[in-house]
């Protein structure tokens, strides 16, 4: 009646890569038969970016939504504030009212008193202002600061992917391919 064949055939192909490592002043990968491995130097510039700003990034967040004055920034501003108001104060203070009415014994204690309260008193309020102020502005510095640290971060970031396209690239060009085919062949009649 009838007879048939059966044939069936199996290819198979392994690559083995050999080891590349590709450098560049910031960044190193290394590529295998385990896939690639890239690192940012240490010492660099986009490594001290990308540990601060993983470090950093839940705080700035948060500082970005929740301004406040005990933030590291704003104190350092408000203490630079008040020193630079106090230090000028003082000196316009004594150079421009106390020693010109002393010279002229146009003084009297009183006067003196009342002199330094309203003096006081508008260092009070223009301490307040610049409080109000740094609290306004506050939010746009932190969505500054935290622009620039993403925006240098995604650079070190696309240093990264070229370095590491180059290095697949690289250890693609240095691979080697074995190829191994078999079939098999079954015939049958009756």
């Amino acid at each position: 009646m009838g007879g048939g064949s059966k044939s069936k055939s199996n290819s198979s192909s392994t690559t083995y890569y050999n080891k590349t490592t590709t450098k560049n002043p910031y960044v190193t990968s290394v590529t295998d038969n385990n896939g690639t491995t890239t690192t940012l130097n240490d010492g660099t510039a986009y490594k001290s970016i990308y540990d601060y700003t993983n470090a950093n990034i839940e705080d700035l967040l948060n500082e970005y939504r929740n301004p406040t004055l005990d933030s590291q920034t704003n104190q350092s501003l408000l203490n630079a504030y008040t020193k630079n108001l106090n230090e000028k104060s003082k000196l316009a203070f004594e150079n421009n009212i106390i020693n010109p009415l002393a010279n002229r014994n146009m003084l009297r204690s009183s006067q003196a008193t009342n002199m330094y309260n309203n003096l006081s008193e508008a260092m009070n309020d223009s301490v307040s202002d610049y409080i109000t102020n740094l609290l306004a502005n506050s939010q746009t510095n932190t969505g500054n600061m935290i622009n620039l640290l993403l925006n240098a971060y995604l650079q070190g970031q696309n240093m990264v992917s070229g370095n590491q396209a180059q290095s697949l690239q690289t250890s693609a060009g240095n691979a080697t391919t074995n190829s191994s085919s078999s079939s098999k062949s079954n015939s049958w009649g009756l």
